[in-house]
């Protein structure tokens, strides 16, 4: 009050225009654009901010640093906070998980700057190429067993930057079958996702230029890729993916060529894509079979080789035609080399006639030898189309019949599959329960909009009469449907597979409860036979006319009774809490109430003077069933008193945060070690060496189930300087019209009161 600036930050402003130079710190929570984000993860809104852009006009920032731990061990050591700020300091703001997510805000946040101030220097300079200040490496995939290579040496590279991150990708052609193994696919998708990376599928029709594309795309730095599997004469063909990548990358991408065992062993039988011949190699074929015999013409009439030598040479083009495009070419070039033939060779030359029926039978003789020729290399690439398919089908349908029958496919990878498979853009499972219902979509991969009905899609595979797989992209040749129906299948196979594991959990479940309830059963035997044998006793005793009691006696039994009677109505009423727990007939009556109206009935049955309360009356109001909260919170106190030392009491204490309360049983007894904290919860638990007869372990479970009931949740942490505190949290209730509110402050008590009873902590044995 009475500065020349409402806020502190506008003082340092004034200093630096002064000439001072600043060193100030700030914590993450205080910048301006962070706190809707750290009050959704603390529960508190800084009233206090600064500008981001003030911190970020800084001429140098640094973070300092600091694991959760260490943290909290400094406050609870006291060098920080007060003493008597300690514990509320611990158990509120400075919680681990708020204190993780600050680290997490603080690194993102100067991370952001760092980037900002080198896209702001490259702007300024005009720096158009990629730096390499973060490591984007992009590992090229044919499929082939050398990518486990490949990806394992991008990891390698990708450690040696701050920061690297690796992307494996595949590109495949729209047309047909993949023609990559969808089994080693699978292993390198999950070796490179195991190693930190991405995988990614992409469609391409040139494979160099759908990896240069996709890499610019994500702004990578290099590029890893195998050297070629391809045998030495299959270079005549081109100089394969590896150099057009490296000579069409720039200066900007570094292309690294691994080698491997793989190399130079060929590539196998390819699968055809759309034709039997790839479209590079018909183009040469129609250029082999039309301009080679027109060139070879212009080098025959300058050397003078005789008929039967050029007939050979022309002959030798058309078997060149024919491997190289097929039937087509070939015939073409039979055609063409038969006219220049004649025209040129054949005498009388410059003229179609043919004077010699010998050079008749020679021309005859070469356009059969042709035709034959192109013929058998044309059957030759149909067998070896076909028996590449049907290898890739058998493949396909082997490890998809494997990889399903083992159960280790889900409904939404098994349609990833089928959509990666046939490069389609979606792949959704549709079904109907009958001819005139609606279709609904049980499961669906890819992007794009959704498919409502088999019509709608590109392709469509029913499977029965009431299931359809429905695909979208473009429309598949007929050959592909045969794998496509069986892709359909087996994704009806796993969805009935998902639904008979989902009964078989809920079949569990029952046998579950039932389990139990046996062992509930025979856990409580012993606890009811003794309170009903005492009570048996001393009314027995009462009733006896052989002797005389004084009224001592008698107000001594009869209270003995009704301890007795009490302890029983405390273990009934946890059976049944538990048996409706387990059943999920516990249906919570939901109304707004104080929680310091519900709390105080909670301590009925613990010693007075046990508990001290810390309640504020300005709590917000909670959306809870005041007899499960009671009911909970008894269970809770009965505990910790039970485990405080002698002379220590217990502190019940509630706070608010964000939309909801906390409230918090705080004890100083031996405490819960960290891996038994969530097994405390479990049914028949006691913790450590608790005598028989002080329970059956149900307190916490019955506690833990009611607050979960409510929309809440029941964890254990433990208390600085000793012991265990329980944090129920509950849901803060919506603003409402006073008339709401002065009406839902009247107590309602869907269960009775809890009745006193011997407290127990459960743990695991």
């Amino acid at each position: 009050p009475g500065s020349r600036n409402a806020k502190r930050w506008q003082d340092v402003e004034e200093l630096l225009a002064a000439g001072i130079d600043v060193v100030s710190t700030v914590n993450i929570q205080h910048l301006e654009s962070l706190g809707d984000v750290v009050e959704s993860i603390t529960g508190v809104r800084q009233r206090e901010t600064v500008p981001d852009e003030v911190v970020r006009r800084a001429d140098q920032i640094e973070l300092v640093d600091m694991s959760p731990q260490a943290l909290r061990r400094r406050m609870a050591h006291g060098n920080i906070y007060q003493p008597d700020r300690v514990d509320a300091a611990l158990s509120n703001y400075f919680r681990p998980g708020n204190l993780t997510a600050l680290r997490e805000l603080a690194l993102l946040w100067v991370a952001d700057h760092a980037d900002e101030y080198l896209q702001r220097y490259r702007s300024e300079h005009r720096v158009s190429r990629i730096w390499g200040s973060r490591e984007r490496i992009v590992v090229g995939l044919t499929g082939g067993p050398e990518g486990r290579t490949l990806i394992r040496r991008a990891a390698r590279l990708a450690e040696k930057g701050a920061g690297g991150e690796v992307l494996a990708v595949y590109v495949a052609r729209s047309g047909g079958l993949t023609a990559a193994s969808p089994k080693e696919l699978t292993v390198q998708r999950t070796l490179v996702e195991d190693l930190g990376g991405t995988y990614h599928h992409v469609l391409g029709e040139d494979v160099p230029a759908a990896l240069l594309d996709f890499a610019r795309g994500v702004n990578a730095t290099q590029i890893v890729l195998g050297s070629s599997r391809r045998k030495a004469w299959q270079y005549v063909l081109g100089p394969g993916v590896g150099a057009t990548v490296a000579r069409e990358s720039g200066p900007d991408l570094d292309v690294h060529i691994v080698t491997h065992e793989e190399v130079a062993k060929g590539r196998g039988l390819p699968v055809a894509r759309g034709a039997r011949l790839g479209r590079a190699r018909r183009v040469c074929g129609w250029i082999a079979g039309i301009g080679g015999p027109l060139l070879l013409t212009l080098l025959l009439n300058t050397v003078h080789l005789g008929l039967a030598n050029d007939v050979l040479l022309y002959l030798a083009l058309t078997v060149a035609a024919a491997l190289l495009g097929g039937l087509y070419p070939a015939l073409a070039s039979a055609a063409v080399g038969s006219l220049l033939l004649n025209w040129f060779f054949t005498p009388p030359v410059d003229r179609i006639t043919i004077a010699d029926p010998r050079n008749m039978l020679a021309l005859a003789i070469f356009v059969g030898v042709a035709l034959s020729v192109a013929s058998v290399v044309d059957v030759a690439a149909r067998r070896t189309h076909q028996a590449a398919r049907l290898r890739a089908e058998a493949e396909i349908l082997s490890f998809l019949a494997g990889d399903v029958l083992r159960g280790e496919t889900s409904l939404e990878t098994l349609l990833e599959r089928v959509r990666e498979t046939f490069g389609m853009e979606s792949a959704a499972l549709l079904e109907r329960e009958d001819d005139v219902a609606p279709w609904t979509c049980a499961g669906r991969a890819g992007h794009g909009p959704p498919v409502e009905r088999p019509d709608d899609a590109d392709v469509d595979m029913p499977v029965g009469d009431h299931m359809a797989l429905a695909l979208t992209g473009r429309v598949l040749p007929a050959e592909d449907r045969r794998v496509l129906a069986a892709f359909a299948a087996q994704a009806a196979v796993v969805l009935d597979r998902r639904r008979l594991r989902e009964e078989a959990d809920r079949s569990r479940a029952l046998a579950e409860g039932n389990r139990i309830r046996t062992a509930l059963l025979a856990a409580v035997s012993h606890d009811l036979r003794t309170p009903l044998a005492g009570i048996k006793a001393a009314v027995t005793g009462l009733r006896s006319d052989d002797v005389a009691w004084t009224e001592e006696d008698r107000a001594e039994l009869l209270e003995g009774i009704e301890e007795g009677a009490d302890r029983l109505h405390h273990l009934v009423g946890n059976l049944l809490d538990m048996s409706r727990l387990q059943t999920g007939t516990v249906t919570p009556l939901i109304r707004e109430i104080d929680v310091d109206e519900v709390v105080p009935m909670a301590l009925g049955g613990v010693p007075e003077g046990s508990v001290d309360l810390d309640i504020p009356e300005t709590l917000p109001m909670v959306a809870v069933d005041a007899g499960l909260l009671e009911r909970a919170m008894a269970n809770l106190v009965e505990n910790a008193v039970k485990y405080s030392p002698g002379g220590r009491t217990v502190l019940v204490a509630g706070s608010a945060l964000a939309d909801r309360v906390e409230v918090r049983v705080v004890d100083r007894g031996p405490g819960v070690p960290d891996e038994a904290k969530d097994r405390i919860f479990e049914p028949f638990q006691r913790h450590g060496d608790a005598p028989r007869g002080t329970g059956v372990g149900l307190g916490l479970a019955v506690a833990r189930g009611f607050a979960e009931a409510m929309g809440g949740t029941l964890n254990a942490e433990d208390t600085p300087g000793g012991g265990l505190t329980m944090v129920l949290t509950l849901r803060a209730a919506a603003p409402a019209a006073p008339s709401a509110v002065s009406s839902s402050r009247e107590p309602h008590r869907s269960h009775p009161p809890r009745d006193p009873a011997t407290p127990e902590r459960q743990a695991a044995p």
